[in-house]
C-alpha cells in the first residue's frame, strides 16, 4: 500500500515539474536551453485585432443547401486565411433567420484594410447557362429600347428593369466544388488560359449540365463579370473545364493562385469592420491575471483557516492543478480570451469545491472516532458521488456551450471543460495521495492538525 502511495507521489512530482516548466519554462531555459517554450495563444480582445462580419448572399441557393453552402463559405475562408500564417482565426457563420453572416475574427491583424484584402481577394467563380433565345432577345430588345434614354425617360418605359437582366442564368456549380486551377496555354494562340477540375459533386454537376446545353453558351463568372463564354460542344465528363479570356500571363497566374485558395461558394459583402488596439487587450490581460493571482490567494487562505493542514495540501493539489492547466493551454493550444480565462478561474472553484467536500466527510469519519486511514479512504469514497454528478451536469451544460455558443462563449466552455476534468483528477488522485502520504505517521495522530 504505501509503496504505491510514494510511487503516486513520485509521479505527481514529476508532473509538477514537467507542466510548471512547460508553463514557466524561463528558469529551466537557463540550464537547459533546448528546453521548448511553447507561447500562449491570446484571443482577440487580449493580444488585439481585426473583427469583421460578412453578409452572404444566398438568393441564387436552395433553402434546403443554405446550411452546406454557409460551412463551406466558412472553410474556404478559413483556408484562405491560414495561407497568410495568421494565428487562430475565428470563423463562424451566425444565421439570423433573415440574413446569413460570416464573422471574421483575426487576432494580432492590427490593420482592417489588410484584412479585408486578405479575404476580398478571393474570387466567386459560378457558370451560367444560356437563356431561351425568346429570352435573350426580349432582353437585347429592351435595351435598345432604353439606349440615350436618361435615368428619368427608363423609368416611364414599361418593363425597363428586363433591359438590366442578365442573358444567363446561374447554376448550382460554383467554386465551391472546385478542386485545383492551373494555368496553361492554347495551343493555337499561345495565350494563357486556365485549367479548372472539380471534386466528384461538382464533376457529376458538370456533366449534367454540359449534356443540357449542348450547342448552347455555358458562360463562366468570375465575381459576377463573364470571363469567358464557350459553345458546349458534347456532353464533358470528368469534371475538367478551361477559362480563356484577354489575360496576361501574370494575371492568369494570380486568378488561379485565388481559385485555389479557395473560389467562394457564394457571394460576400462586407457589412462591419472593427479594430481591438493591442494596448486594450495587455491592460486587460494583466487586470485578469491580477484578479486570478489575488482569487488563488484568498482561496489558499481560506482552506488553511477552515481546514487546516488538509487545507494546505489542497493548496499544493490546487497549485499542480494549475500548473498542469497552464501547460495544457499551450499544448493544445487554446486560445485564451477573458471568456476563456473566466472559464478557467470558475474550475478553479469546482476543484476547491470537491476538496471541501472530501475534507467534511473526512472530519465527520474522524468525531466518530474512526482511524485516520479509515477516516481518509471513507471521506472520498462517501464524496465521491456528490463530486461527480456536480462535475458531470456542469460539464453537459459546458459542452452545450461550447458547441452552440459563439467564439467568446466556446472559449469560456473551452476552459472550463478542461478544467472541470483536470479538478477532478486533481481532488480525487493528487489530494488523496497527499493524504495517504500521513497514513501510519506521528503527525496521524494530531487531531487538531486534521479537524
Amino acid at each position: 500500500m504505501k509503496n504505491r502511495v510514494y510511487f503516486s507521489f513520485i509521479f505527481i512530482l514529476l508532473l509538477a515539474f514537467i507542466a510548471a516548466n512547460l508553463a514557466h519554462p524561463t528558469y529551466i531555459k537557463k540550464v537547459f536551453p533546448s528546453f521548448p517554450d511553447f507561447p500562449f495563444k491570446l484571443g482577440l480582445d487580449l493580444q488585439g485585432g481585426t473583427h469583421l462580419v460578412y453578409e452572404a448572399d444566398l438568393s441564387n441557393i436552395e433553402k434546403e443547401n443554405y446550411s452546406s453552402a454557409m460551412g463551406g463559405l466558412r472553410d474556404i475562408i478559413e483556408r484562405r486565411i491560414n495561407m497568410f500564417g495568421v494565428a487562430e482565426p475565428i470563423v463562424q457563420t451566425q444565421d439570423t433567420g433573415t440574413t446569413h453572416r460570416l464573422v471574421v475574427e483575426l487576432a494580432g491583424v492590427q490593420d482592417p484594410a489588410e484584412a479585408i484584402k486578405m479575404i476580398g481577394q478571393t474570387p466567386f467563380l459560378e457558370f451560367r447557362t444560356q437563356r431561351p433565345e425568346q429570352e435573350i432577345q426580349e432582353i437585347l430588345d429592351k435595351r435598345k429600347e432604353l439606349e440615350g434614354k436618361t435615368e428619368q425617360e427608363i423609368m416611364q418605359v414599361e418593363n425597363w428593369q428586363l433591359a438590366f437582366q442578365d442573358p444567363y442564368l446561374p447554376t448550382e456549380l460554383t467554386g465551391k466544388y472546385l478542386d485545383k486551377a492551373e494555368i496553361s496555354f492554347d495551343p493555337n494562340t499561345s495565350d494563357p488560359v486556365i485549367l479548372l477540375e472539380f471534386d466528384d459533386e461538382g464533376s457529376d454537376i458538370f456533366e449534367i449540365i454540359t449534356e443540357e446545353n449542348i450547342g448552347k453558351i455555358l458562360a463562366i463568372y468570375i465575381d459576377g463579370v463573364p470571363i469567358s463564354t464557350p459553345v458546349v460542344q458534347e456532353k464533358i465528363a470528368g469534371g475538367q473545364a478551361r477559362i480563356s479570356g484577354d489575360f496576361t500571363v501574370e494575371e492568369a497566374k494570380e486568378l488561379a493562385r485565388n481559385l485555389n485558395a479557395g473560389a467562394l461558394p457564394v457571394p460576400i459583402t462586407l457589412i462591419s469592420q472593427q479594430s481591438v488596439g493591442p494596448t486594450l487587450g495587455a491592460v486587460s490581460l494583466q487586470q485578469s491575471l491580477k484578479a486570478g493571482v489575488i482569487g488563488f490567494l484568498l482561496v489558499i487562505l481560506f482552506l488553511i483557516i477552515f481546514y487546516r493542514f488538509p487545507g494546505f495540501l489542497a493548496s499544493m493539489s490546487l497549485a499542480v492543478y494549475i500548473a498542469i492547466i497552464l501547460s495544457l493551454f499551450k499544448l493544445i493550444p487554446v486560445t485564451l480570451t477573458l471568456a476563456g480565462i473566466g472559464g478557467f478561474v470558475l474550475s478553479i472553484g469546482m476543484a476547491v469545491d470537491a476538496n471541501i467536500l472530501i475534507f467534511s466527510r473526512m472530519r465527520e469519519e474522524l468525531k466518530e472516532e474512526k482511524s485516520f486511514s479509515v477516516s481518509v479512504a471513507e471521506g472520498f469514497k462517501r464524496s465521491w458521488p456528490s463530486i461527480r454528478d456536480g462535475n458531470i451536469t456542469t460539464l453537459i451544460v459546458a459542452l452545450i456551450l461550447f458547441f452552440l455558443g459563439t467564439s467568446f462563449i466556446k472559449g469560456f466552455a473551452l476552459t472550463l471543460s478542461i478544467g472541470i476534468l483536470m479538478s477532478m483528477f486533481s481532488a480525487i488522485f493528487i489530494t488523496r495521495t497527499l493524504l495517504q502520504l500521513f497514513v501510519g505517521t506521528k503527525l496521524e495522530t494530531i487531531k487538531w492538525l486534521w479537524g
